[in-house]
C-alpha cells in the first residue's frame, strides 16, 4: 500500500493556506483520501488525509509541507498512517451517526459539559460541535438572545432509552433543550408541517378564555389542565367543557380573538418555513374561527379544526362532528402527507398536550412544544426554552443575525 499521512495545519487563519498545501500534494500526485477545515476566531485548523505515491520521497514532500506553513506563521503536525490505521478509520466511516442539538437562553460550559458527558457515558464519540445561533455581545443582557449548538456524534448508544432520561435530566436541571436525531438525508428534506394551535401557534387554551367570558374560568380551565396531561379523555373532556358554554353570545368570540397573542417565534418560523417550500397546517382540536385568523396571520396553507354550533347569536354548547381529537391529528397527518407527495419521515409535528402524541409519535420530527410533563417525556424531541423559531435549528439551520442558511450534508 502507497504511504498515507495525516496533516494537521494550525495557526492564526491565512486565506492562501488551502491552496498552498494542496499545491504542494499536487506537485506529488498525491491523493486526498479525506480532508476538513474550520475556523474559529481567526484560528484556523486545516486536516488532510493524503495518500503518497511509492515513487515519491516522503520526507522531503513533508518538509516542504513544513516550510510553507512556517512562512505562513503556523504549524504543521504529521501523523503517518500504518495498514491497520486505515483500516479502522475506514470501518469508522460506516458507523451511524447522530446529531444533537442544545438550545437555550444562553449557553454555559456546565450545560455543554453535562450534555457532551451523558453521549460519552453511552458510548457516542463527538466528532463536531458547531454554533447554530448568532453572536450575542458578551455580558449583555440581551433580551430574546439564544444559544444553539450542533454536535455531530457517530455510534449507537448501548440503551437509547437510559440516555434520553438523562438528557431529560440535566434538560431540566440545566433550563437547555437538548434533541437527539439521526444525521440522514431526511433530516434537511422535509416539506411539511402541522400544528396544534392552543398554547403552541397561541399563548392560551381559547376554551378557557371563553370560559372566563363565560363567568366559569376556574371550573373549565380546571378540566383543561386535566385534559392536556392526559388524565382524561379528550373527546368526553372537550364535550363536557363545550356544555358548559351553552348559551354564550357569539360576539364573545371576537372579544377573546382581540386578547390572543402569537406565542413567540412563531412568525420567524412561519416565514422560513414558506421560504424553504414547505407546506403548513394547523391541526387543532379548538375551534375554527380562532384558527382561521391565525391562518391568515402566519399565512398557514390547511386548517383542520372544530366548528361551533351557535343558533340565534347564541353558542349551543355542542360542536359540529367529526371532532378532531388525537386520532383526528394523526390521520390528517398521514393524510396531509400523503396528499403532497410526502414519506411521514419528511414531516414535523409540533404540540403540547397528551391529544398530541399520536401526531408527534408519526412524524418524522416530532416535538412537544413547552409541554405538559408527561408529553414531553413522551415525545421524541421537546423544546421548552425558547419560542417556535427554535424548531428550525432542529432543521439544521443556522442563525446569521436572523438569515437562516440551510446547511444539509
Amino acid at each position: 500500500m502507497r504511504e498515507i499521512v495525516l496533516i494537521n495545519i494550525t495557526g492564526e487563519d491565512r486565506p492562501e493556506l488551502t491552496a498552498a498545501i494542496t499545491g504542494i500534494l499536487a506537485e506529488a500526485r498525491a491523493n486526498i483520501l479525506d480532508v476538513g477545515q474550520t475556523v474559529l476566531h481567526k484560528v484556523a485548523s486545516l486536516a488532510i488525509l493524503a495518500e503518497v505515491p511509492d515513487c515519491i520521497d516522503e520526507s522531503p514532500l513533508l518538509k516542504k509541507v513544513l516550510c510553507v506553513a512556517h512562512e505562513l506563521g503556523m504549524q504543521a503536525h504529521f501523523t503517518p498512517f500504518s495498514a491497520a490505521d486505515y483500516r479502522q478509520w475506514m470501518d469508522a466511516q460506516g458507523r451511524s451517526r447522530h446529531i444533537i442539538t442544545l438550545l437555550t437562553r444562553q449557553m454555559t460550559a456546565e450545560q455543554l459539559q453535562q450534555a457532551s458527558a451523558v453521549a460519552t457515558r453511552h458510548g457516542l464519540h463527538i466528532e463536531r460541535i458547531e454554533r447554530l445561533s448568532g453572536p450575542v455581545i458578551a455580558g449583555s443582557a440581551e433580551a430574546g438572545r439564544t444559544g444553539c449548538v450542533e454536535l455531530t456524534v457517530c455510534g449507537e448508544p448501548a440503551d437509547p432509552l437510559t440516555m434520553r432520561t438523562e438528557f431529560l435530566q440535566v434538560a431540566q436541571e440545566s433550563q437547555v433543550d437538548i434533541a437527539f436525531q439521526s444525521d440522514s438525508l431526511l433530516r434537511c428534506n422535509r416539506r411539511l408541517a402541522v400544528f396544534d394551535m392552543d398554547s403552541t401557534l397561541i399563548e392560551a387554551e381559547v376554551i378557557d378564555e371563553l370560559a372566563k367570558v363565560a363567568g366559569i374560568g376556574e371550573q373549565v380551565a380546571a378540566i383543561t389542565e386535566r385534559a392536556m396531561r392526559g388524565e382524561l379523555d379528550f373527546q368526553a373532556s372537550f364535550r363536557e367543557r363545550l356544555a358548559l358554554l351553552k348559551g354564550l353570545p357569539e360576539t364573545a368570540l371576537a372579544e377573546v380573538a382581540a386578547s390572543l397573542r402569537l406565542t413567540e417565534g412563531a412568525e420567524l418560523l412561519f416565514a422560513e418555513l414558506r421560504r424553504l417550500g414547505y407546506k403548513t397546517a394547523i391541526l387543532s382540536g379548538g375551534f375554527n374561527y380562532f384558527a382561521r385568523q391565525v391562518q391568515q396571520k402566519l399565512g398557514i396553507d390547511y386548517v383542520f379544526s372544530n366548528e361551533l354550533q351557535i343558533v340565534d347569536g347564541k353558542l349551543t354548547g355542542v360542536a359540529v362532528e367529526p371532532i378532531v381529537d388525537a386520532q383526528r391529528k394523526a390521520d390528517l397527518l398521514c393524510k396531509l402527507a400523503e396528499q403532497e407527495g410526502l414519506c411521514l419521515e419528511q414531516t414535523v409535528a409540533v404540540g403540547d398536550g397528551a391529544n398530541d402524541l399520536p401526531m408527534l409519535g408519526l412524524a418524522g420530527l416530532g416535538v412537544a412544544f413547552r409541554a405538559k410533563p408527561l408529553v414531553r417525556q413522551s415525545a421524541r424531541q421537546a423544546i421548552s426554552t425558547r419560542g417556535l423559531d427554535g424548531i428550525l435549528y432542529l432543521l439544521g439551520y443556522r442563525d446569521r443575525y436572523r438569515d437562516f442558511d440551510k446547511d444539509c450534508r
